[in-house]
């Protein structure tokens, strides 16, 4: 029997067989964000004004199934990024996520905060799809692709300027891909076939990771005191959305929690 990560890869050949067909890459070339200049997320992690929340958009998961499902994407794109987050992350997948292309394409018309195309790649017209829609980064899931073929996509998303979060769940992800070409490394703390979240993953796994790679830390962060004990172990990035997603406000939720972090470190 599947599990869920393996069904989701499964459909996603389907999908971009199909997409491929309704529009060919060389239309997607010539889309309006296609020669955009790339807002590197990487940089802005690192800058000390941020806080190097990745503020994640999505209605739905497998996991949780409706989250909130009456969203302003412009609205909230735009709280967040005035909240002072470091990135956004938008789910483009419907089937399993109920996010869309031109959920991205809002998100990139409220300002020019780098986003993330929070999708299950498998192939390179997807990277053209990320980079025609407005997105400054791609996602590549190492327990859904061959190091051989990953290293292939994280080459390609490098050639068309994109940058690439590699994501891991285990030390033998990270081993078998260290050699790809990626701009910041996540650990996401749940696993894909239990759902079980534990930030502990994160902090067990960041001594096997060079403290040359900017570390980004995923799912399960719902409070400041988190990413506080995240930072001592040498993270820089933390991708939230549940805990905002789940208010009828998520922009206010992650301006609350932006406001705590800051006091709790002016504090520490």
């Amino acid at each position: 029997m599947m599990n869920i990560l393996e069904e989701i890869i499964q459909f996603k050949y389907q999908e971009v067989a199909e997409r491929k067909r309704i529009t060919p890459g060389k239309t997607l070339e010539q889309a309006i964000h296609f020669n955009r200049p790339v807002v590197s997320m990487k940089e802005c992690i690192l800058q000390p004004d941020k806080t190097g929340i990745i503020a994640e958009i999505k209605r739905k998961s497998p996991s949780k199934g409706i989250i909130n499902g009456s969203i302003s994407v412009e609205d909230i794109a735009r709280g967040y990024t005035q909240a002072g987050v470091s990135g956004l992350s938008v789910l483009t997948d419907l089937k399993y996520f109920g996010g869309t292309n031109e959920d991205l394409m809002a998100a990139r018309a409220s300002g020019d905060c780098p986003i993330l195309r929070k999708d299950f790649v498998v192939d390179e017209y997807q990277i053209l799809e990320a980079k025609a829609i407005g997105a400054d980064v791609i996602l590549l899931i190492a327990a859904a692709l061959k190091p051989n073929l990953l290293k292939r996509l994280a080459e390609f998303a490098h050639a068309l300027k994109l940058e690439v979060l590699l994501e891991i769940h285990n030390e033998r992800e990270w081993e078998d891909n260290a050699g790809a070409r990626i701009d910041m490394l996540g650990v996401n703390n749940r696993d894909l076939k239990t759902f079980i979240t534990d930030t502990a993953v994160s902090i067990r796994l960041a001594e096997k990771i060079p403290a040359t790679m900017v570390k980004v830390s995923e799912s399960g962060i719902e409070n400041p005191e988190t990413i506080i004990e995240l930072r001592k172990h040498g993270y820089k990035g933390f991708l939230m959305g549940q805990s905002f997603m789940q208010n009828h406000s998520p922009e206010k939720a992650c301006q609350e929690f932006v406001n705590r972090l800051r006091k709790m470190e002016s504090e520490v």
